[in-house]
């Protein structure tokens, strides 16, 4: 059952009633139910029923009070919250156990106090080799080769190259299946399917055979590269006098081989 609160016009209502009416009447016209609160001794903010607020505007209307209108009488009335329930009191074993951990505590903090812990050592204090060992660490799992060193913006060219390769074999074979099947949007979907799947397959086939042939030309011409041999020759020497003339010391034939790739150096004259 939802309650409303008392208002100071059902307060007066109720005292104008008692005045009159015998007691009696006054008991039999607001007469609670069980589940009712009761009317005795009410005040403003207590609780009171809805059926309670029209019994006695009821009982005031046939008294001749007439201003006590049902508008009145519940002008400014809320629902109201009953208070909440108050908090036991604890037992006594309740009592005596809190004592007992509030005086173990104070012990231990007063022998943590007395007695106090040893500082936390370090890793360096620990092991006191540990630099030596993280060093030994690295010495031993460094690279085998030189090469190998440094590498990571070549893999990562690398994987970056590959990346945009696949990328570029998707756009490609997507392209195509696109506009194949906006092409063929007359025909059947089973014919658009196969043409679709057909003219895709198809270019990937394209893609990988030219892009395979790129990877044997590159390899080629890297074999290509490392049959030639580069020789260092000196073609001319020059020497420089106190005077103004530059004199020719030595001088050598150029000799062309075929299978030689020469790198001449000039001095020439510099003014």
């Amino acid at each position: 059952m939802v309650l409303l609160t008392v208002t100071p016009a059902i307060v007066e209502g109720l005292q104008t009633l008692k005045g009159a009416v015998p007691p009696e009447t006054w008991k039999q016209r607001l007469q609670s139910q069980q589940d009712e609160p009761s009317l005795e001794g009410a005040t403003v903010g207590g609780p009171v029923s809805h059926s309670q607020v029209v019994d006695l505007w009821r009982a005031l209307k046939d008294t001749a009070h007439g201003e006590y209108t049902l508008e009145k009488l519940l002008k400014g009335s809320k629902i109201y919250v009953p208070p909440p329930t108050p908090k036991p009191e604890p037992s006594d074993e309740y009592k005596a156990l809190m004592a007992r951990l509030r005086r173990e505590q104070e012990q231990r903090e007063y022998e943590r106090m007395a007695n106090p812990l040893p500082p936390m050592e370090t890793f360096s204090q620990r092991f006191p080799n540990g630099s030596s060992m993280a060093q030994t660490f690295a010495a031993v799992n460094r690279p085998s080769r030189e090469e190998d060193i440094g590498d990571d913006d070549i893999t990562f060219n690398d994987v970056h190259r590959q990346l945009m390769l696949i990328l570029n074999f998707l756009a490609s074979i997507l392209g195509v299946a696109a506009t194949l099947w906006i092409l063929a949007r007359w025909w059947s979907t089973p014919a658009r399917l196969f043409l679709t799947m057909g003219g895709s397959i198809l270019v990937g086939i394209a893609e990988v055979a030219v892009y395979s042939g790129y990877v044997w030309h590159l390899g080629q011409a890297k074999k290509q590269d490392r049959t030639l041999r580069e020789v260092k020759e000196i073609v001319q020497t020059w020497t420089v006098g106190t005077g103004d003339e530059n004199i020719a010391v030595d001088e050598k034939p150029r000799a062309e081989d075929k299978g030689l790739r020469s790198r001449h150096k000039d001095l020439s004259r510099r003014q």
